[in-house]
């Protein structure tokens, strides 16, 4: 049972990769060249359900651990890993599917994750940290609620062409 939390941040690392992928595919990329309107659609539907189960999984991993008493150092190294893996790749996937609004914003927010870990890894030999704090939860859930927005808006005018 206690490894159950871990298991769900692993769970939201693969995920991450196949939204990334599926995202990606729609693009029309080399390698997925020749996929029909109906495909495509059918892959940004399923990346859309993949993030937002990635999503939601974030919220209970971290619930469960303390609920379980089963926080650890691995957990601790590795949420906040899945959480910047999720929504660099949401953004990544959404660009490169077209959503060229998500580009400025999402390289703004991919700027200050990269650049607060780097703080974080130049701190931490010198015995200092930079504690998550509440404010940083919630920015993390207004980045994933935003991003399953736009997600669903992909989605949406996808199935509004095809019609």
């Amino acid at each position: 049972m206690k490894a159950i939390p871990n298991i769900l941040t692993g769970g939201r690392l693969a995920l991450s990769l196949l939204v990334l992928i599926a995202l990606v595919a729609t693009s029309g990329a080399a390698s997925f060249a020749g996929l029909d309107e109906a495909a495509r659609h059918q892959l940004q539907s399923w990346a859309f359900i993949g993030f937002v189960v990635a999503a939601v999984s974030d919220f209970f991993d971290g619930w469960l651990a303390r609920k379980l008493n089963a926080t650890s150092l691995l957990g601790a190294i590795l949420d906040p890993i899945a959480d910047k893996v999720l929504i660099a790749a949401a953004i990544v996937g959404l660009v490169a599917a077209g959503q060229t609004g998500v580009a400025l914003p999402g390289g703004l927010i991919l700027f200050r994750e990269f650049s607060v870990s780097a703080l974080r890894e130049t701190l931490a030999p010198r015995g200092l940290r930079l504690p998550v704090t509440m404010l940083a939860k919630w920015k993390t859930t207004v980045q994933l609620i935003a991003l399953a927005l736009l997600g669903a808006g992909a989605v949406l005018a996808l199935s509004w062409c095809r019609r």
